[in-house]
């Protein structure tokens, strides 16, 4: 009679994610390896490489969760009116990044993949966040035009993105013996793009 299975792909994999989220939540991803996870679910190192063909593989299928986990948390933001839901968003962002660090650092730390079924998901999870930021650009302010939304939307991100990362380093200095805030700092980024695109002249 052959003997059943260990692992089924799905579980073990669960089991995989579960060992990541584990570590991660107490420690970079530095000093993790196959073999140290393999031990942890109970089976041999030969077993995950059979599963996801090389450790860097495994790695973006924990970006792909956290991407997960972040559209999750955008989905879950009260407000639909444009500028507290973008306000909201860039501080549910430094949330995320704060109490998750070293997930967050892993994702914009490692490669993200470049073809096949993890690539299409990476790409879809981070086009979604984008598409958001434009509708809300646009909604905020009409006049703006489909190519204008794409750059600002980035533009946006890109200043929201490094000021989280120099909160996250402790990098943006103090002022009168304090250290500046990345919340305050996220709100007068917002208040300055809003304000000009609330004072844009309206196209004809």
């Amino acid at each position: 009679m052959a003997r059943p299975r260990q692992h089924a792909p799905d579980a073990l994999h669960a089991q995989v994610m579960h060992a990541c989220d584990e570590w991660l939540a107490k420690q970079s991803v530095h000093g993790l390896s196959l073999r140290a996870l393999a031990r942890e679910v109970g089976c041999a190192p030969s077993t995950l490489l059979k599963l996801y063909g090389s450790f860097n593989t495994l790695l973006q299928y924990v970006n792909v969760e956290t991407l997960a986990r972040l559209q999750f948390t955008i989905t879950s933001l009260a407000s639909d009116e444009p500028e507290p839901w973008l306000r909201s968003l860039a501080k549910a962002y430094w949330r995320f990044a704060e109490q998750d660090c070293y997930r967050w650092h892993l994702l914009f730390d490692h490669p993200l993949a470049k073809e096949g079924e993890l690539d299409q998901r990476q790409s879809h999870l981070i086009e979604a966040l984008f598409t958001q930021v434009e509708a809300s650009l646009k909604a905020y302010q009409p006049a703006l035009d489909d190519a204008e939304a794409r750059r600002l939307g980035r533009t946006l991100w890109g200043s929201v993105h490094g000021l989280v990362q120099l909160g996250l380093n402790e990098r943006l200095g103090y002022w009168q013996g304090q250290q500046l805030k990345v919340d305050e700092l996220l709100d007068q980024l917002l208040s300055t793009i809003l304000a000009g695109l609330r004072n844009r002249e309206q196209r004809p």
